[in-house]
């Protein structure tokens, strides 16, 4: 995969299809680009291009000494596009993806042709930031793989354990495997335990839409609609599912997020890569 160097920091990168109109996809804590594995293939198969990258500290792309921020990962998402001429295009973030692109929204809002925001909070509050100070103080202790074993019973839905025990197996299994380094995880662990944009979300006037797992205990729903209250005109949406409904239930989150897209196309600037 083709990897660019951006302001000191080198990021890994994907783009599939070839559609006029482009959808850049924003990963969540621990998760390289892979994450949207059920994702890319109805986007480029509904005619759309899709770009999809590491984030700073996972993956491929560079790992540099953190804490990190979702504002420092929002500027990597810009020097991105910008290096690959991608202009008005949609950008859709999951759990700290979706921070990331609150941020890219505040900042960089004239980019876009809509945003998602994806089983996300504008700010923690504390029963996540508890769950999140758990994570940092065991993390070094159990490992990577220990972490995502606990992580995996917030995501899924108890109904999805028992109907696709294969399915779970699958993903335990993967996510006992994580390759992430500790300084790495901890360096993204505080983008997201720092986050707080309720103050700026109400400079966003790009088309948005949040969009949650009906089930969602990991970043509880109320979050979800507290994220939603703050942008004027933002669209409310959910789907089957806990915090991973983009994997529990990808038929109907792909469905819920192509009806959004595809109601807010606007002219797009084709790349020169």
């Amino acid at each position: 995969m083709p990897n660019i160097e951006l302001d000191g920091i080198r990021l890994n990168y994907r783009l599939e299809g070839d559609g006029e109109h482009t959808v850049v996809l924003v990963n969540g804590l621990g998760d390289d680009l892979e994450t949207w594995l059920l994702q890319v293939g109805p986007l480029t198969d509904a005619g759309y291009r899709v770009l999809i990258f590491d984030n700073r500290g996972i993956g491929s792309s560079d790992m540099p000494t953190g804490p990190y921020t979702t504002a420092m990962m929002a500027d990597d998402t810009k020097h991105l596009v910008d290096a690959l001429s991608i202009s008005r295009f949609h950008l859709v973030g999951v759990s700290m993806g979706g921070m990331i692109a609150q941020e890219y929204a505040i900042r960089h809002g004239a980019d876009l042709a809509s945003v998602t925001l994806a089983c996300t909070y504008a700010s923690p509050g504390p029963f996540c930031s508890r769950m999140f100070r758990f994570w940092q103080d065991v993390a070094p202790v159990v490992g990577l793989g220990g972490v995502m074993r606990d992580v995996l019973l917030w995501a899924f839905t108890p109904r999805f354990f028992s109907d696709h025990p294969a399915e779970a197996e699958e993903f335990e299994q993967a996510l006992r495997l994580a390759s992430q380094p500790i300084p790495a995880y901890l360096a993204q662990l505080a983008a997201i335990q720092g986050h707080d944009t309720r103050e700026d979300l109400g400079s966003i006037n790009s088309p948005t839409l949040v969009l949650a797992g009906e089930e969602d205990i990991l970043i509880p729903v109320s979050l979800q609609r507290e994220l939603h209250g703050l942008i004027p005109g933002a669209t409310w949406a959910t789907t089957p599912g806990g915090h991973a409904c983009m994997w529990e239930s990808p038929d109907e989150f792909n469905r819920t997020l192509l009806d959004f897209l595809q109601s807010h196309e606007s002219p797009a600037r084709r790349d020169s890569t």
